[in-house]
């Protein structure tokens, strides 16, 4: 006889893979409760660029990118930047991230982000459907931008490797050819790509909410509650919150930056750090934004919010403890007027927010070493919005044991 008390599956986190997941587990016919902290501060899943950036297949953890590493210290404010407070605490987890950067290993991680991208893709365009959520997305492409010919040259082999992978885009090599897809561009940029089939959201907190009014319209439950701790027990996991206890047969772990305390308390180690992303969003803007911009050499993206636009991204490596430093932000926007001479004062909000991310730049997805009734799907970095519905099929093959529609060896919750 089933114990009431035992629900059939918890999802511990309502940011948008959790909210995927559970919606993929309902679909499967699963009884699916998501647990959520809601602490009132808006999540990542709600503030990003609104981007699904299936383009985007290259590893953070790069060749060659550590020797750029003294560059982050010395350049508080730079794209991609290390506060000295933090420097000493993140030394293992930099050195994780070198030996990923390697070639044998970034090429094994650019296969597998590769391959997680794809199925991202079609799964979107699956959930759009499911959802009825097409008046929510922005087929408008992306501009990735370049100053000069060395720094065009230089993304060349990244272009090369998305067009191994599928990827559509061209090159561009003058300012008029840039301005034929959105004027307004300062003309130091004279080299661009354009990849067409980016889309985005028009909304990320709109996205999320649609998602979870769905979820809960077809019976899902969302309770609050700041889970503290998990227990294995014969009959099921124990999830101890501040809230109270519940017990599941099955638990999904989905809480981004947060995720690696709960694996702790059943005896799994990440080794999880937290991208702190900034951004300005404004409103009422006349610019006319037709694209989604990006300035890799900036570590920075525009991008149409609704009605306004939404200037962030860069990464700071400073885990959850640290206190905001708005001026990134401010210096992403000022370099966006710089750049975009179109768009007006900086009347907007300001924004921070915490991105998960493991070393080699892909996600844990699969079941817990000690306790297999729990499953992992975090460490998303910045790309959790763009693979959050691949990510969800994946997490509903596991729960039943099914074979999945990836191989899964590369975001295997043991290799480190």
């Amino acid at each position: 006889m089933t114990d009431p008390n035992i629900k059939d599956v918890i999802v511990i986190g309502a940011g948008i893979v959790g909210t995927c997941t559970a919606l993929a587990l309902q679909a499967e016919g699963r009884k699916v409760t998501i647990l959520d902290r809601q602490d009132g501060n808006p999540r990542a899943s709600e503030m990003n660029a609104g981007a699904f950036a299936f383009a985007d297949i290259m590893p953070l953890a790069a060749p060659g990118i550590m020797l750029k590493a003294p560059k982050w210290l010395l350049d508080p404010l730079g794209p991609l930047s290390i506060p000295p407070a933090y420097a000493l605490q993140i030394l293992p987890w930099l050195l994780r991230f070198w030996r990923a950067s390697l070639p044998d290993r970034y090429h094994n991680s650019l296969g597998a982000q590769a391959s997680l991208m794809k199925l991202s893709q079609e799964a979107l365009e699956r959930q759009i459907k499911d959802t009825s959520a097409e008046h929510l997305i922005q087929r408008d492409g992306q501009l990735q931008l370049y100053e000069s010919e060395r720094e065009f040259r230089s993304s060349l082999p990244g272009w090369d490797l998305r067009r191994e992978h599928g990827v559509d885009f061209k090159l561009l090599k003058s300012a008029a050819e840039i301005a034929e897809i959105q004027p307004g561009i300062n003309d130091r940029f004279v080299y661009a790509g354009y990849t067409p089939d980016w889309i985005n959201t028009c909304d990320p907190a709109a996205w999320l909410a649609h998602l979870t009014d769905l979820f809960k319209s077809r019976g899902g439950l969302v309770e609050t509650g700041n889970v503290l701790t998990l227990q294995a027990k014969e009959a099921a996991i124990q999830i101890i919150s501040s809230a109270g206890n519940h017990l599941a047969q099955q638990v999904i772990i989905c809480t981004g930056a947060w995720s690696h305390h709960l694996a702790q308390s059943v005896g799994d180690n990440f080794p999880l750090e937290t991208e702190r992303g900034y951004n300005t969003t404004i409103s009422d803007e006349a610019f006319g934004l037709r694209t989604h911009l990006t300035f890799p050499g900036h570590g920075f993206v525009v991008t149409r919010i609704n009605n306004g636009i939404r200037v962030g991204g860069a990464v700071e490596l400073g885990g959850l403890k640290l206190p905001p430093n708005y001026n990134r932000s401010q210096i992403l926007f000022d370099k966006a007027k710089s750049f975009l001479p179109g768009i007006g004062a900086n009347t907007g909000r300001q924004w921070m927010g915490f991105r998960p991310s493991l070393p080699d730049s892909l996600p844990v997805i699969g079941r817990s070493s000690k306790d297999p009734r729990i499953i992992y799907a975090f460490g998303h970095g910045h790309l959790g919005l763009t693979q959050a519905a691949g990510t969800a099929e994946i997490v509903a093959t596991i729960a039943k044991s099914a074979p999945p529609p990836i191989d899964l060896s590369a975001y295997s919750p043991n290799r480190f």
